[in-house]
């Protein structure tokens, strides 16, 4: 890193989240003066809100990462809300940064913004040629109208607004809530589950047959660092791993790494979600230096050692029935 973060006034939103408090770690440790922006302090889908967030904080970089996010049955359940309240935050928040002429503006976006059936991988160039797949179309266009807004407010305003696309993350202190978490943290949880009660059987949505990428948190965290830091141009960048997996060979190695050895039963009737993500992610390299460092493998183990260890934390803090 260079001095870019040195005595910088910077807000993360969503910066006590799972992505946001590995950013707020860097940049704070390369001694910037670091708001995380707290959900209970404001509430970023209120103009007046964000318009007092930039009073109090007076930011010169804006790191914006706070969204409204699940899982296929938690945008299938909430197409409204997800669209709503990822486009006003976004908005909001540009907004009032270009009225008080901040340096420098992230806005992170989403890997559902591509296409349903974009060319394998998906490239930046590729953003716009068709239609996201229809279970998260409502958030992933929520978040690429926040691509237009940036290059609108860089062409006439002259903000530095950068766009940056990751795929899925994964990694400790994730959302494990079934209600709402992504499939990574979801499966671990039955797995375990399952595991502990002896089940003969877990249940998965869909055939197996789709493929994932998915980006260690830490890893996406440094790449929001050095995106921050290092690029001021308009067009879109992915974050990834260049790392694929189908959702059959994702079950089974979860279910190997947490030692739960009961059937898997498919449920064609729940949808698949898109055919395949992978990225390229030859622009992140070339024009800001990124790569991925924590092999999937390595990062799976983590995360399931992490959530077996809070777990157990969890019930020797419960209180007596």
């Amino acid at each position: 890193m260079s001095d870019f973060w040195q005595g910088r006034r910077v807000t993360v939103t969503g910066g006590r989240g799972f992505l946001g408090s590995r950013v707020v770690e860097i940049v704070r440790g390369h001694g910037a003066d670091v708001f995380d922006c707290p959900s209970s302090d404001y509430d970023l889908t209120r103009q007046s809100e964000v318009a007092r967030l930039y009073r109090d904080q007076r930011p010169e970089v804006v790191i914006h990462l706070a969204a409204r996010v699940g899982g296929i049955g938690a945008n299938r359940a909430n197409p409204g809300r997800f669209f709503y309240e990822n486009a006003i935050m976004g908005i909001e928040m540009m907004e009032q940064a270009r009225l008080q002429g901040v340096a420098k503006y992230v806005q992170v976006g989403t890997v559902c913004a591509y296409p349903k059936f974009a060319p394998i991988p998906f490239s930046e160039n590729d953003l716009w040629n068709g239609y996201p797949e229809e279970t998260n179309a409502p958030y992933g266009l929520a978040k690429k109208m926040l691509l237009v807004q940036a290059q609108a407010y860089r062409q006439q305003y002259g903000l530095d607004a950068i766009y940056l696309l990751p795929v899925n993350l994964y990694g400790p202190r994730d959302n494990f809530d079934p209600e709402s978490s992504h499939v990574i943290p979801a499966l671990i949880g039955r797995c375990i589950e399952a595991r502990e009660s002896g089940a003969a059987s877990i249940t998965v949505w869909g055939t197996g047959t789709a493929t994932r990428e998915f980006l260690y948190v830490d890893d996406a965290a440094r790449g929001v660092v050095l995106a921050a830091e290092r690029y001021d141009k308009p067009d879109p960048v992915n974050l990834g791993s260049s790392f694929e997996i189908s959702i059959r060979d994702l079950v089974t190695l979860i279910a190997k790494v947490t030692g739960y050895e009961g059937e898997i039963v498919w449920d064609a009737s729940k949808p698949d979600g898109q055919p395949r993500r992978k990225l390229n992610t030859d622009k992140a390299v070339r024009e800001f230096g990124f790569q991925s460092q924590v092999g999937f493998d390595e990062g799976l183990r983590e995360t399931v050692s992490w959530y077996e260890q809070s777990t157990q934390r969890q019930l020797k803090t419960a209180p007596n029935s």
